[in-house]
Formats: C-alpha cells, structure tokens, sequence
C-alpha cells in the first residue's frame, strides 16, 4: 500500500506545479475509504496537499470515513492533518439491511465511530443513507431518517439505490432473484423524506442533498455549477481546462508511471460548448435554486432563451420547470422524472 501512496504522492506534487497559480477551495479523500489506510499515509498525502497546492485558509477539507474503518484514534489524527468535515456512509438502521448490502459494519458500531468523531472535535458531519432498497419497507426508511436526524449531523445525503451493471445487485436483478422496490414507493419514500428533514431542520438544497443552514458542501456544489475540479489517484476523473479525462485503471501502471501524469492520462475528451451547455443545465438543475439566468450568460456570452427558449417553454407548460426573474428550477414532479427532463437539453 505504501507504495501507492508513494505514487499518489509523486502525481499531487506533479500536478501542484501544473496548477500552481490555481486556488483550491475544497478537497476530497473519497472514491473508496480513505480510512482503510494507516494514519501516517493519509498524513503524507494531506502535507503534499498542503505543500503542493495554493489550498485557501476557508478550505473545505473532507474525507470519508466508513463506519467499520474508524476509531476515535483514527478521528482524532484525521482533525489533526487539517480535515474539517466528515462523511460517514451507514446507509440504512437496521443491521439485517446492512448485512444484505455487504456492508462492514453494524448500526451499533457506526453510533460508537459518530460518538467518536464527535469526541475528535467534528463540527461539520455528512452521513450517506438509501432508500429503494431490496426488502426495505417504509417504516424502516423512516426509522433511519428519523433515527439519524436525531443524532444531527450537518449534513445528510439521501440517495435511491440504482442497479448497475457488473454489480452483485444487478446479476440477482437480472435472474429474479432481487425484488425491487415500486418506483410508486420509491417516490413516496423521497417525498416523506424531503418533508420529515425540513421539520429537522435540513433544507434541501439539492435533489438528494440536505444541510443544516451555512452546511451546503461546498465540494458537491462545484460539480453541480458545472466547475472544474482535479481527480488524483488511480482511476481519478478530472474536469480541466475545458478536457474531462481520468488516471488508469491498472494498478501497476499507475505505481511506476511515479506521477508522471503523461502516463497516466486516459480517455481525453474535449468538451465542446453544446456538450458544455447541456452540462451547465443539467447539473445545475439539480441544485433547488436552479440556474441562473445571469450566471449562465457570464458563463457563455448569450442568453438562455437563445439557446433553450422551446425547451424551456415547453417543460413549464408541462409543469415540470419553474421559472421567475432569476432563473428556472425543477418543480416538485419535475424532480421526480429528472431524468427526463435533463435530457431535453442534449441538443
């Protein structure tokens, strides 16, 4: 492992001189569990961060930390590198729907990692959780809503499990033996869960986000406003320089290429300014503020209507946009088959 992170090194400093002169306002240890591995590797990632990139004095510095591969130890050093913000995916209460998803841990050993990272000084916690699980009725998604709501995290993400190919989820889905929930449950589930976090206290700032108020991630929203961010580590996706491109996939490759990002780099695409309209539009629908009509002419130098004015049209007659002075935004059915919806502005 330590020669991973020796490479992971090598390739933040390479591009810490690349991106010299750029302001880093956020930063993510995610794409697995960065708590898997030993203090001292995070440590050593966290100072070449620090010593590598222009990172702001406001930074939001996160890191995930499944429940399973944390202690109060872990927490503790964690605050001490610099992190200011947690996210913790437990995903559901009940230890029978835990087991059934292959998670690590226990609901009980997930209350004793929060207690944990409480104790280390956190103030700023994410907890990850599902609905539209296989076997998950509706009053065991509201005891976990509820029950997590109680502990008060700043932040909670709730997200509807999607079934994706190669998974072990999708090979029981696709001989039969997976019984999915309704997508009229799945709906009921979401609506009762918008709802039952306002009356906690979370305003839903996002289609699947919801934050105590001045909680919003700050690293969340550069991917919905459509800005760039830099992705490290093996199999890391980037968005730079109007190119959107990824690191390999393959380990070894990856070790000895030492952070030469010449040998790293894969699968370039230029994004072109109708792939680059549609993504402003569609990720920034997301968001519940929705799009703003002036941030999307200083983006491009024309007016929204010029380029979307029948799509625009047409999905408010049908009720599924809302739109005032400042910009458009998803009605509450539009949110609801967003999907849809986002692909109007694949022109």
């Amino acid at each position: 492992m330590q020669m991973y992170v020796d490479a992971l090194t090598a390739e933040i400093r390479a591009q810490g001189k690349r991106y010299e002169n750029r302001e880093v306002v956020s930063v993510f240890f995610g794409g697995g569990t960065p708590t898997a591995l030993e203090i001292p590797m995070l440590a050593q990632l966290m100072q070449a961060i620090r010593e590598s990139f222009r990172v702001t004095a406001d930074a939001e510095l996160t890191t995930e930390a499944n429940p399973g591969t944390l202690s109060y130890e872990m927490a503790a050093a964690l605050k001490k590198m610099g992190f200011n913000r947690l996210s913790m995916g437990v995903q559901a209460w009940q230890n029978s729907i835990l087991h059934r998803l292959g998670r690590i841990h226990t609901i009980e050993e997930f209350l004793e990692n929060y207690h944990a990272v409480r104790q280390a000084g956190f103030e700023n916690v994410n907890v990850d959780l599902m609905f539209a699980l296989p076997g998950q009725s509706m009053a065991q998604w509201q005891e976990t809503v509820r029950q997590i709501a109680a502990l008060k995290p700043e932040h909670i993400s709730a997200y509807s499990l999607i079934i994706e190919e190669g998974t072990p989820f999708y090979e029981s889905y696709r001989t039969g033996k997976l019984e999915l929930v309704s997508e009229e449950m799945d709906r009921e589930m979401y609506h009762w869960t918008v709802d039952t976090l306002a009356e906690w206290g979370y305003g839903q700032y996002e289609i699947s986000n919801f934050a105590k108020v001045g909680r919003q991630s700050r690293h969340n929203r550069i991917y919905w406003q459509a800005e760039e961010y830099l992705g490290m580590g093996l199999g890391a996706h980037s968005y730079m320089d109007g190119k959107r491109f990824h690191n390999s996939y393959d380990l070894q490759k990856y070790i000895s290429a030492k952070g030469d990002t010449s040998l790293l780099r894969e699968d370039t695409e230029l994004i072109t300014e109708t792939d680059a309209l549609a993504e402003f539009m569609f990720l920034g629908l997301r968001l519940t503020e929705g799009v703003s009509f002036v941030r999307f002419r200083q983006r491009f130098g024309k007016e929204m209507d010029t380029v979307y004015g029948k799509e625009l049209q047409e999905l408010a007659e049908l009720g599924l946009l809302l739109r005032d002075e400042s910009g458009v935004r998803l009605s509450r059915r539009g949110i609801d088959v967003s999907n849809a919806v986002f692909e109007r502005f694949l022109l």
